[in-house]
């Protein structure tokens, strides 16, 4: 199973809006063929891993095999036929899964059909690894909106850019190596007008080797983004509060969709905003945005993860800092969060954390 996840990790960049999945075929205590789920559209995990095997010892060479696989195989007709129908055909006769898929579509559907054949189904293996792999696509299928990671580059007095908005380069070269892998992994990039304005930032990956380039998508509550903007030169979507008909004209001519949510204090509905785009396929969104949309997103309780390059400067009182989250009079009132991973990239500490659930008023914190 751990060589299937490994696997599965070679579609990190290109399988949205599926999830990524390996598959291990072993029959006496050797394998004898693997797969990886490549992109959208084309043959899955156990299809590669099938197709392995008879492409070297013949259609028959899978029989009374068992087959590792990070997520349960599905059982209904996609863009691609159903995988436990073809294990069932190959003779597979154990089926270990990782997890079973959050996917209503399957949900239990494909090991009950293996069951059904007469094939022994286990699941739970590494269970926990493989949720990590697949972590949006398992949050797009529950709650309907994409796993939301906030990007921030910060001195390391919490500060990310000058008073005047300043910004690059706070980090060296390594950390922003590691930031366009995940931007990579990403479907879609987040930002704000703000950012737009005084960056002027492409939100493209250069800096890793990828066949695909996430969404672009900008906040911008009283469509102000310049036309002349950088990352119009490609599909991008903004999302608006104050619909301007011509404007939304020119930005259509250059190939960018604007989508119009206002909520009740004239201001992008934030929630609504991320259940639109799980509607359009988008497991994981990376927000590389400014103090004011980072604190609107961690005040509506959306942002999933942090992650934080943190580079050994300081930048003053007079900075800007990493979220506006208003005045707090009480350190109960703030948000607590559990460091999940923490490196070196060169000079710099790259953390990654996630937010713990909200105590009540009255509550303790651990």
């Amino acid at each position: 199973m751990a060589e299937a996840l490994r696997l599965a990790a070679h579609g990190l960049f290109t399988t949205t809006p599926n999830p990524r999945v390996g598959c291990v075929l072993a029959k006496e205590g050797a394998i004898i063929g693997s797969g990886w789920h490549e992109k959208a559209g084309g043959p899955h995990a156990e299809i590669n891993a099938l197709h392995s095997v008879a492409s070297k010892v013949g259609a028959g060479g899978t029989a009374n095999c068992t087959a590792y696989v990070t997520l349960e195989p599905c059982s209904h007709h996609g863009r691609t036929p159903p995988c436990a129908d073809a294990l069932i055909a190959a003779g597979v006769t154990r089926v270990v899964v990782a997890m079973r898929d959050p996917n209503p579509l399957v949900a239990g559907q494909g090991l009950a059909r293996l069951a059904a054949a007469g094939i022994r189904v286990e699941s739970g293996l590494l269970e926990a690894e493989a949720r990590e792999l697949n972590i949006g696509f398992i949050a797009r299928m529950t709650r309907g909106r994409p796993w939301l990671r906030l990007k921030v580059a910060m001195s390391l007095d919490g500060k990310t850019a000058l008073a005047n908005g300043r910004s690059q380069w706070i980090t060296g070269p390594e950390a922003r190596r590691d930031a366009h892998a995940w931007r990579a992994r990403s479907c879609a990039v987040l930002t704000g007008s703000g950012t737009v304005h005084n960056d002027n930032p492409r939100l493209t990956v250069r800096e890793v080797a990828t066949t695909r380039q996430p969404l672009a998508v900008v906040v911008d509550s009283r469509l102000e983004v310049p036309l002349e903007a950088c990352l119009l030169e490609r599909p991008t979507i903004i999302f608006t509060a104050q619909p301007d008909v011509g404007k939304m004209t020119a930005l259509a001519e250059r190939g960018c969709e604007t989508v119009v949510l206002p909520n009740t204090a004239g201001k992008v509905d934030l929630p609504a905003m991320l259940m639109e785009l799980g509607s359009r396929g988008i497991n994981e969104v990376l927000v590389e945005g400014g103090m004011r949309l980072n604190g609107a997103l961690l005040a509506a309780g959306l942002v999933d993860e942090l992650l934080i390059y943190q580079a050994p400067l300081l930048l003053g009182d007079a900075a800007r800092g990493m979220a506006d989250l208003g005045l707090m009079k009480e350190l109960a009132h703030a948000r607590r969060l559990t460091v999940t991973d923490r490196r070196m990239l060169g000079a710099d500490q790259r953390l990654l954390a996630r937010l713990l659930p909200i105590h009540p008023p009255e509550g303790n914190y651990p």
